[in-house]
C-alpha cells in the first residue's frame, strides 16, 4: 500500500522532473487527455472531503504551480476549500531534498485539511507516425491540350505531391493520488494519459477539469 509520506518525501522521478517544461510544449497531431482507468479504497466508500491540499510531484516550478491552480480552481468551484502546496512548501525545500514528511502531514492537519491530491508523471513514451502527403489534379480545358507536346505535357504534368514524414508524439502517463490526512493512506487512484499536449497550460486545465470530475462521480468530494 502506498503511503502518503512516500510522496510528501519527495518523490520525483527523473521523467516527472522534466516533463512539463518542454515536453508539453511540442506540438503534434490533435492533442488529447483522459482518464484511462481508477481504483478506490472499500475504506472511501463511505468518506467525502471538503478541505484538500493539491500538489503535484515535479521539480519544474511553473508546471506545479499551474497544476495545482488549476486543480484548486476545479475544487473550488464544487465547494470544496483547496490549498496548493506550492502555498504551503517552497520549492527550494523539495530541490534540497529538506522536506520533512512528518512535519508536512502535521502542518496539513493542524490546519484542518482533511486529504491530500498528488500528481506525477509515472512513465512516458513517444510514438513514431507517419503523415501521408498530399496529391491534386489540375487539369486544364477539356481539347485544348490535344495540339502539342507542349499543350498536352502542361495539361498532364501539374500534379502537386507533398512528400510525406514522420513525425514523434510524446504520451504521458500520470497517476493521481488522493490520500487521507488522518490515516495518512491511500483511498483513491487514478491513472490518465496525455497524448500529444500542444501546451502545458491547454494540458493542465483539461486534466483538472477531468480529474476532479471524476473525484465528484465517485463520491470523493461533496
Amino acid at each position: 500500500m502506498k503511503t502518503l509520506k512516500r510522496f510528501l518525501a519527495g518523490l520525483v522521478s527523473p521523467v516527472a522532473g522534466a516533463w512539463m517544461g518542454a515536453a508539453l510544449l511540442v506540438a503534434g497531431c490533435a492533442s488529447s487527455t483522459q482518464i484511462t482507468g481508477t481504483w478506490k479504497s472499500p475504506e472511501a466508500a463511505t468518506t467525502s472531503f471538503n478541505r484538500i491540499v493539491v500538489t503535484a510531484l515535479t521539480d519544474n516550478v511553473v508546471a506545479r504551480q499551474t497544476i495545482e491552480a488549476h486543480l484548486q480552481t476545479q475544487l473550488q468551484q464544487r465547494g470544496v476549500t483547496a490549498v496548493k502546496s506550492i502555498d504551503m512548501q517552497p520549492p527550494g525545500l523539495i530541490q534540497n531534498n529538506q522536506s520533512n514528511p512528518d512535519a508536512i502531514l502535521e502542518k496539513i492537519r493542524g490546519d484542518g485539511h482533511n486529504a491530500i491530491l498528488t500528481v506525477a508523471v509515472v512513465d512516458k513514451d513517444t510514438e513514431t507516425r507517419y503523415v501521408p502527403g498530399t496529391t491534386m489534379y489540375a487539369p486544364m480545358s477539356r481539347f485544348g491540350w490535344y495540339g502539342s507536346f507542349r499543350g498536352y505535357y502542361g495539361y498532364m504534368a501539374p500534379t502537386l505531391y507533398n512528400p510525406g514524414y514522420y513525425t514523434q508524439d510524446k504520451v504521458y502517463f500520470l497517476e493521481t493520488n488522493l490520500y487521507d490526512a488522518a490515516s495518512d493512506r491511500l483511498l483513491w487512484s487514478a491513472q490518465s494519459e496525455s497524448y500529444s499536449p500542444s501546451s502545458l497550460q491547454d494540458f493542465s486545465e483539461k486534466f483538472a477539469e477531468l480529474t476532479v470530475t471524476r473525484m465528484q462521480e465517485e463520491n470523493l468530494i461533496k
